[in-house]
């Protein structure tokens, strides 16, 4: 069973750690692995930074320029002729046994792909209602007991001889985000079937520029625009998007009603964020880019 760890960077020394954790991982017997890493900056100055780090797992480098996450994504799709890719972001830290739990959850269900939770880790610095509520994890979501689509944070994807195999991260995502929210619906609608390991988790420091209220609410508006590809015809975006409309009104209100309940008002306000985004996402309004900033 080969197994390809696709990760990709732009301009993030952590990476070096990242590196460290993959090369640590428990590898059951069954498994050959491997790791590569798509650079996506303009230049391959990375390289030797990457090549060089210690550790018995091949790492292979990928240059794959510029600033679009997708053609990152894409070039490691390429690269590998694996059974199956796992993927991971150059700012998350992996436990020794993620990829093992990853993939004793795929043998057990029978899945085409497995996510797990990447947990924040918050400074002292941040605000006690954001801690309170953890909103940087990044937690797999059910709807009516079935996963519809994952996160690249921490997933596992059966790939060689899959149908999806020629499959690509859409480009046109590659800057402003749910570019792998896009991907996995899509492979669902293919036939692919999903899975949860929620003991094979992957850690993330939050950074103090993500420490505010203005980048939360970007984030959730993006999130919701990313959800809003699940309607895939104009019965089911304007269903979906009248719908949200209503979620963001409501949420409006009910952070009014808790104005003086910091906890409770942020969370209103953060899921009036999140519904306007499915909003803008079923009207196809412009996405914002964010990504190699």
């Amino acid at each position: 069973m080969l197994v390809d760890i696709c990760v990709c960077t732009f301009r993030r020394r952590h990476i070096v750690r990242t590196l460290a954790s993959l090369q640590a991982l428990v590898v059951p017997p069954e498994v050959t692995l491997r790791i590569l890493v798509a650079d996506n900056d303009e230049t391959d100055a990375a390289r030797a930074l990457i090549e060089t780090q210690p550790g018995e797992t091949p790492v292979g480098y990928i240059h794959a320029p510029s600033r679009n996450i997708s053609i990152a994504r894409n070039a490691c799709l390429e690269a590998s002729d694996a059974d199956w890719v796992a993927f991971i972001d150059d700012d998350e830290l992996a436990e020794p046994d993620w990829l093992q739990l990853l993939i004793a959850e795929a043998q057990a269900s029978g899945a085409d792909a497995v996510f797990g939770p990447a947990r924040a880790i918050y400074s002292a610095a941040a605000p006690a209602w954001m801690v309170a509520q953890d909103y940087h994890s990044n937690l797999p979501e059910t709807r009516g007991g079935e996963v519809l689509t994952g996160h690249t944070c921490n997933a596992l994807l059966r790939w060689a001889d899959s149908p999806w195999y020629l499959e690509r991260f859409d480009l046109s995502r590659g800057q402003t985000g749910g570019e792998d929210t896009e991907f996995f619906f899509r492979l669902h609608r293919l036939g692919a079937r999903y899975a949860v390991a929620w003991e094979a988790t992957v850690y993330e420091e939050v950074a103090p520029a993500r420490l505010t209220y203005d980048w939360l609410r970007t984030r959730k508006y993006r999130s919701g625009q990313s959800y809003a590809v699940s309607a895939t015809s104009t019965g089911a975006k304007l269903k979906l998007g009248t719908l949200a409309a209503l979620k963001a009104t409501l949420s409006s209100a009910m952070a009014l009603v808790h104005m003086f309940n910091t906890d409770r008002r942020m969370f209103w306000r953060l899921r009036a964020a999140l519904h306007r985004g499915v909003v803008a996402g079923c009207l196809s309004l412009k996405e914002g880019a964010h990504y190699g900033d």
